[in-house]
């Protein structure tokens, strides 16, 4: 190991070692030793001191001795330059000022107010602030460093020069999936601040994490590191040297240092190094280029800023994917949970506005032409800010091994296509889709062309194997989407249909479908023979479909396992799936029962039912509607409560087709607790309500149903129901 300046770190790491003990001081005397003490909502005491050395803190009491056992890490306080031949003393004033860190921070909790927001976003005014992750946080987010959809994080310390630097780092960090963890000033700037004053979204959904702005708010990322080894590796408490190999070979993580390093930042570099995390610096500062304990260089130093992200993941040894799309904006997974509001949008299109529809469709190979995009109708440069245009997306495709069975698969994906530009917003499918697209977007130049660009670079990309042409068309003009649509909802219509007899008995695998897990992270779909997927765009077919195309994608094989209640549709094999692919927030789910633990519910669902408690009875609300409902909320009030990944009783989303499954809600009566739903939805499924409700011994059924013009309220609902005698006033309580 070469020699090195180390005498900057061990300063450091005395005055953060000080600093802990003086706040401790001042605690004890406040609050006496019996003062609880934690990160809120989180299992792991002091993460970083708890892995490390197993000892617990829950009361200011057990602190004293952790700071003994912190100061006893202090190699002598140089007061001058010095050099050493080796590492060992700086690792272990790294490690000392890790446990100071805490100790601070932890104490920072009991002030008033409490100097973090706590919450899983930034707010768009107020506090910035994050502070630490709690458990739910971890779990769904510390998942993505085990299985590689976050291929590590980069922890940004100070700040960059200009506040356009700033942004360039983080696009350019979330292009490449990595989380960014930002902490510390420079002369009074953070990162995160430059990013706010730059009006770019921040919190967990975006992976741009503004943890605090003392150095020690660092401690929260190496925190998250240390409950990932203790979490998802295994690793038990107290055995430092699996901690640290773990985070070494399985958390590819860094340190991007911006600005002046100072003593104290220094002592944090050596914290991390124990991790096998580097330090990149944009200044000149003293370089550790062996390699040792991380895999590479451990210090390198005075890297421009256009070449710092891509040094810092080369001396990590980072492998990710790079999504590199033709189009003016940023583009990666990172940028799938991001929202556009209203205020900042430029143009929309679809939802409950305008006309709109999305349709992949098998063509013969001499029939369209690889790359060909057109936008029929106006684009965005024609239209004035704030406008709202029909949308109709046709794509066509044509492979020597594609099937029209793998219609609806790479169809669906368009949702994540078009989420993964920074801009742009997308939800539904089929024809309930809704697009918006942000005034930031439009002033670097995208345009509705690029909607089509995107979807044949990515379509490319993920089905190769089967895909040898892809040609896309935008609709912008109302008669042509108007047209087109009715042709995709023909095909739409003849996918649901042609599952034919198969009933959920008759197989021993359903399928899962995750896909909306940008939007709602504890969602599981499970899809079955008789209840298509929540967003009406998969059958079990697709899924079936989908999972020979893409074994490791969204539709996995979900082995039903033994029975666990039939009536309500209750499965061993499906609770243990949806347990581990909701990060073990959901234990279980009922997938016939409405009232008793029923399914989640993402954001893409077409219908929504309730419970209108009074009447005995179910309504059921289609996306389209806009009015009011009798439960007294309307659709998009009714998405926000019952959305999300949420496991709702009494409320469950699902598609329009599920309506008319024999197994819609069958565990409370079936489709005759229905009593309300909107008329314009009640015209367009009178068939299958019709031939459902005859299947159950109810001839007029369909004329019992109140709708929006015969009720409003759920007093309006029954008395309809007792006009035409409905079922559902001769079955069982609900409650």
């Amino acid at each position: 190991m070469s020699k090195i300046i180390a005498s900057a770190a061990i300063r450091g790491a005395h005055k953060i070692v000080g600093r802990a003990e003086t706040s401790l001081a001042k605690a004890l005397e406040q609050h006496g030793p019996d003062k609880t003490i934690e990160f809120p909502n989180t299992g792991y005491f002091l993460p970083v001191i708890y892995g490390m050395t197993g000892m617990k803190a829950e009361k200011l009491g057990d602190l004293p001795k952790i700071l003994k056992r912190t100061k006893s890490l202090l190699p002598p306080n140089p007061t001058e330059k010095v050099w050493l031949p080796y590492l060992g003393h700086t690792l272990d004033a790294g490690t000392a000022t890790l446990f100071a860190d805490e100790i601070i921070e932890v104490i920072k909790y009991l002030q008033d107010p409490v100097p973090y927001s706590m919450t899983e976003n930034c707010p768009e005014d107020g506090n910035l602030w994050l502070g630490a992750a709690d458990d739910v946080i971890m779990r769904k987010r510390g998942i993505e460093f085990v299985d590689g959809t976050a291929p590590g994080f980069a922890a940004c310390v100070g700040a960059c020069p200009t506040n356009e630097i700033a942004v360039k780092i983080a696009r350019e960090l979330q292009e490449k999936n990595l989380y960014v963890f930002m902490a510390a000033d420079s002369h009074g700037k953070t990162m995160a601040e430059q990013l706010r004053e730059e009006g770019v979204q921040m919190g967990w959904e975006t992976r741009l994490i503004p943890f605090g702005k003392d150095v020690t708010s660092a401690i929260f990322a190496i925190g998250f590191a240390t409950r990932a080894a203790m979490s998802f590796g295994g690793v038990k408490p107290g055995d430092y040297s699996k901690i640290l190999k773990y985070n070494k070979n399985r958390v590819f993580a860094f340190v991007l240092a911006l600005g002046e390093v100072d003593d104290e930042k220094y002592a944090q570099a050596a914290g991390v190094i124990n991790y096998g995390f580097p330090t990149i610096a944009d200044t000149d500062i003293p370089q550790i280029l062996p390699t040792g304990v991380c895999t590479y260089e451990h210090v390198v130093s005075n890297i421009p800023h256009n070449r710092i992200v891509s040094k810092a993941i080369e001396v990590r040894g980072l492998k990710v994917q790079i999504h590199k799309v033709p189009v003016p904006v940023s583009y990666g997974p990172a940028f799938e949970g991001e929202r556009v509001r209203k205020e900042d949008t430029f143009v929309e299109m679809g939802g409950t506005k305008t006309t709109a529809f999305e349709f992949a469709t098998m063509r013969d190979m001499n029939e369209i032409e690889d790359g060909k995009i057109n936008v029929v109708g106006p684009e965005i440069d024609d239209v004035e800010e704030g406008s709202r245009l029909p949308l109709g997306i046709l794509v066509e495709v044509a492979g020597r091994e594609f099937q029209s069975d793998f219609e609806s698969i790479v169809e669906r994906q368009i949702h994540r296509y078009l989420n993964e530009a920074q801009g742009v917003f997308h939800m539904g499918q089929r024809d309930i889709n809704w697009i918006r697209v942000s005034k930031e977007a439009k002033q670097k130049g995208f345009k509705l062309h690029h909607f089509g660009d995107i979807i044949h670079a990515k379509m490319h990309a993920d089905y190769s194997a089967i895909l040898d042409k892809i040609q896309v068309t935008i609709y912008t003009k109302e008669e042509d989407v108007v047209a087109r649509r009715d042709i995709a909802r023909k095909a739409y219509h003849f996918r649901d249909e042609r599952i034919g007899a198969l009933t959920d008995e008759s197989v021993d695998t359903f399928y899962s479908c995750t896909l909306c897990q940008s939007f709602a992270p504890n969602h599981v779909c499970v899809i079955t023979p008789q209840r298509s997927g929540l967003c009406g765009a998969y059958n079990w077919l697709d899924g079936k479909a989908a999972y020979q195309i893409d074994p490791t994608g969204p539709n996995r094989p979900i082995a039903k396992g033994d029975t666990v209640d039939q009536k309500k549709g209750q499965w061993s094999g499906v609770n243990d799936f949806i347990s581990q692919a909701s990060r073990q927030n959901i234990e279980r789910f009922n997938g016939y029962s409405i009232m008793e633990d029923p399914m989640t519910s993402c954001g893409c669902f077409e219908c929504i039912s309730g419970v209108l408690p009074m009447a005995n009875a179910i309504m059921t609300v289609n996306r389209e509607f806009a009015g009011m409902t009798p439960c007294g909320m309307k659709f998009s009030t009714l998405a926000g409560t019952v959305g999300g990944g949420l496991q709702t009783p009494g409320f469950t989303g699902h598609s329009k087709h599920y309506i008319g499954s024999p197994k819609y809600i069958s565990a409370e009566g079936g489709l005759l607790r229905v009593a309300w739903m909107p008329k314009i939805l009640k015209e367009e499924l009178r068939p299958m309500i019709e031939k459902q409700a005859k299947a159950l011994g109810v001839d007029n059924f369909y004329d019992m149903i109140a709708d929006d013009e015969t009720a409003s309220t759920e007093e309006e609902v029954m008395e309809f129901m007792s006009k035409v005698n409905h079922p559902a006033l001769t079955l069982p309580p609900l409650f």
